[in-house]
């Protein structure tokens, strides 16, 4: 029988915000259907390393047992970093797989996609920060692969910023929903928010 999830952790990718579609479609869904779910979707800072340690210091009382993590984009890399860290289980919606990599030529100033009055700038020092993470998980990925209990990925071959092909490796050994169109938002990710939470809380 499996443990009932109690605690949900939310990750945003690159640019993005707690007001992204898909975020805001899973608190709805939450508050409606899982009333008593603890939600957590928290505001980024553009430091991976900043980005690790509010995560690990915001989620540092949650029942390992019980949480789960859910991430898009850049916030699905975190997310799978976070779920080889604490064995929960975990949703990776078209998750970046070498993000230090792609983002390495936006470094400089940014804006927000959600208010493009909002700036922040992208430090160097962010690629090395990606980097450290990658190897991070390339470590515990080793030694804990992820299997179909513990991690469920909805990935789009029709990405326009990811390949398909290396999420489908970074994702391996759990449950994939591989879509044959699609796009890196996932527009049609209310067709797969049912299946989704059922993985979540599957009780």
């Amino acid at each position: 029988m499996p443990t009932p999830t109690t605690h949900l952790l939310y990750l945003h990718g690159f640019r993005s915000s707690p007001q992204s579609t898909k975020a805001r479609m899973v608190a709805a869904h939450v508050q409606a259907h899982h009333p008593t779910l603890r939600w957590w979707c928290p505001q980024l800072p553009p430091s991976p390393a900043e980005a690790a340690r509010l995560i690990q210091q915001g989620t540092a009382d949650w029942p390992r047992e019980s949480m789960a993590v859910m991430g898009s984009s850049l916030g699905g890399f975190y997310a799978r970093w976070w779920a080889l860290h604490t064995g929960c289980r975990a949703v990776l919606l078209n998750p970046a797989v070498h993000p230090a990599r792609d983002l390495a030529r936006h470094v400089g100033q940014q804006t927000s996609w959600h208010d493009p009055s909002e700036r922040f700038d992208f430090s160097p020092a962010y690629v090395q920060e990606l980097e450290t993470l990658e190897a991070d998980i390339e470590r515990l990925a080793a030694t804990r692969p992820a299997t179909t209990q513990t991690q469920l990925a909805v990935i789009a071959k029709g990405d326009e910023v990811l390949d398909w092909r290396e999420m489908l490796g970074f994702c391996a050994g759990g449950q994939v929903r591989l879509l044959e169109g699609g796009d890196h938002a996932i527009s049609d990710f209310a067709e797969h928010l049912g299946a989704v939470m059922r993985f979540i809380d599957p009780v």
